[in-house]
């Protein structure tokens, strides 16, 4: 019994929180005057893979750890393409999920924004012209901001997002 109380009252044993990238926090900070000013209220993504190596997923993944924490900034991740603003593709657009992915487009209440995230969901990467490929997410909805690089970092994805949100805010 004294040594499970012992462990208890031990020092903590995680490490001192890393003081945050000012270009995040900048970019952070432009995006949630950006998007107040656009919604008035939080930026809903709804993120697809319609076929990807999940190398783009875990960057989007990412964003939502202690380091980058995007829900500080307004943006959050939702289940549902009926609660999304934003659908964020990652991945070439196979034949088997065009169905699917029309349906989730289909599915999002007006206005709504995609982003293709990634070489493969913005032109079909090394997958292009293969025989399970249709291309990029721009074959089957109109893509509003490409983010290139396979992956893009988190960092240039909220880079994207926030020239999303100025593309959106000066639009009349």
């Amino acid at each position: 019994m004294v040594n499970a109380l012992s462990c208890l009252l031990k020092k903590k044993v995680t490490e001192d929180l890393i003081v945050r990238d000012e270009d995040i926090e900048r970019i952070g900070r432009e995006i949630h005057r950006e998007i107040d000013a656009v919604f008035g209220r939080s930026l809903a993504i709804r993120e697809l893979d319609t076929g990807s190596d999940n190398a783009t997923e875990i960057e989007i993944n990412n964003l939502n750890n202690p380091y980058y924490d995007v829900e500080r900034f307004g943006i959050s991740f939702v289940a549902s393409p009926r609660h999304a603003d934003v659908l964020m593709v990652t991945g070439a657009v196979t034949h088997n999920m065009a169905i699917a992915a029309t349906k989730t487009y289909d599915a999002m209440p007006l206005p709504k924004f995609v982003v293709a995230v990634g070489d493969d969901a913005c032109n079909g990467g090394i997958f292009a012209g293969t025989y399970a490929v249709l291309g990029g997410a721009d074959k089957l909805f109109p893509v509003d901001l490409k983010i290139t690089g396979n992956p893009p970092a988190p960092k240039e994805i909220l880079a994207g997002l926030l020239a999303l949100m100025k593309q959106a805010h000066t639009k009349p």
